[in-house]
């Protein structure tokens, strides 16, 4: 049996520090780019979120008054404000939210929630009578997904009607506001209805639990919401968390344009980008 080599004493102070460095190293290879924020239900399975640069939340009524100035300090880079749902429903906070994000600096986009009782142009029309168009906000949102726990219009729509309606809405906003609409869906709204269906417009996946290659099949995402238990300054109780694709230029590139970067050179030639 070979003799075994064990650290002397005088090594040991010098072993401690050489593991002081590696594990500081480390850290700093993968570090939490905003220690600031918090999530009150953390799933191992998005932790690679935690290493991406580009974060931000999503709001509305329910989360009261927003301190905007502390959620800015806290290194929120974007927020998606609910503005209308329906076509009846405008969020009591929307107004409140919208300038309080632009006097902290926060580059904001407005989402509708779609209801599938409601007729498609009603909706649009209801979304663009009160939210304005301005030249320094984010590409307007479209929420699809199932409405299960509205109390007004709880019906599953034939996938066919579903994706006219969605197609309706999202040509009334584009024409309005000179932007390619986001889509925000979730994973069992995407199974039964948006799953091979081609569009031209970014995705914002919601996946809480797994990263969005794992439940979205063949659908690329501009924007994910990897959590609705986060925690952010300046908003008291919890709030979705939420987090762009790319690199900072790519972010860059995304607010001068408009445009996810990689669909540039494809989207010009339809008029929603701007040019840099």
């Amino acid at each position: 049996m070979p003799e075994r080599l064990y650290p002397t004493p005088r090594f040991l102070p010098l072993l401690a520090v050489i593991a002081l460095i590696l594990s500081v190293a480390a850290c700093s290879v993968f570090p939490d780019r905003y220690p600031l924020k918090g999530d009150n239900d953390p799933h191992n399975g998005v932790a690679r979120v935690h290493r991406m640069p580009i974060h931000g939340i999503d709001v509305s009524h329910w989360q009261g008054d927003i301190d905007w100035y502390q959620v800015s300090r806290a290194g929120t880079r974007f927020a998606f404000i609910k503005a209308t749902e329906g076509g009846l429903h405008l969020d009591r906070k929307f107004r409140e939210n919208w300038e309080g994000a632009r006097r902290a600096g926060i580059p904001r986009g407005a989402y509708h929630f779609v209801f599938w009782c409601r007729d498609a142009a009603e909706q649009a029309a209801w979304f663009i009578e009160n939210v304005p168009r301005e030249r320094d906000a984010l590409p307007p949102v479209l929420d699809v997904e199932w409405n299960n726990h509205s109390r007004k219009c709880t019906r599953h729509v034939p996938r066919d009607e579903a994706l006219r309606k969605i197609r309706t809405m999202l040509s009334m906003m584009e024409a309005h506001y000179g932007q390619m609409p986001i889509i925000y869906t979730d994973i069992n709204f995407h199974r039964d209805v948006l799953e091979g269906e081609h569009f031209d417009n970014p995705f914002w996946l919601r996946s809480v639990a797994a990263e969005p290659h794992e439940r979205y099949r063949n659908r690329r995402f501009t924007f994910w919401q990897w959590t609705q238990t986060g925690t952010v300054p300046g908003i008291r109780g919890e709030v979705d968390r939420n987090v762009f694709y790319g690199s900072e230029s790519e972010w860059s590139e995304f607010l001068s344009t408009q445009c996810d970067p990689r669909d540039l050179d494809r989207l010009y030639r339809r008029g929603v980008c701007r040019v840099k």
